[in-house]
């Protein structure tokens, strides 16, 4: 599976940004895809995930009510919708895939794929 992040770019606090996860591969369609973002000098984190089917989705609390994660199969594309952005949310954000895995399967050591980082910065 290759993943080919985008969408990231310069927003004030409270605005907001799409990011979009292209996925290509054979398994693409049937691998759950988390987004994850790594601050300066911060860990990689789980920000939200969605099972292969779509039917499935999970969030870190810092984000919960703020983004939504969403795909369609047919496109092999994944949305991370980032509303009432804060300038705590700025990082490089990743899409990861993981093969015939649930979401709660979508941990940071655990990922088979990751595409290149788009970078998110939130203004005060």
């Amino acid at each position: 599976v290759q993943l080919q992040a985008s969408g990231g770019g310069l927003v004030q606090a409270g605005g907001s940004l799409r990011l979009s996860c292209a996925a290509s591969g054979r398994s693409a369609m049937h691998s759950a895809v988390g987004w994850f973002r790594q601050a300066p000098g911060m860990e990689r984190e789980f920000v939200a995930g969605i099972s292969w089917s779509g039917t499935s989705t999970d969030y870190a609390d810092s984000v919960k009510g703020r983004f939504t994660i969403s795909r369609e199969n047919l496109k092999n594309t994944v949305w991370l919708q980032m509303n009432s952005l804060k300038p705590e949310d700025t990082a490089v954000y990743y899409c990861g895939a993981m093969r015939w895995a649930g979401v709660t399967d979508l941990k940071v050591r655990a990922m088979e794929y990751w595409g290149k980082g788009t970078q998110v910065t939130v203004s005060s």
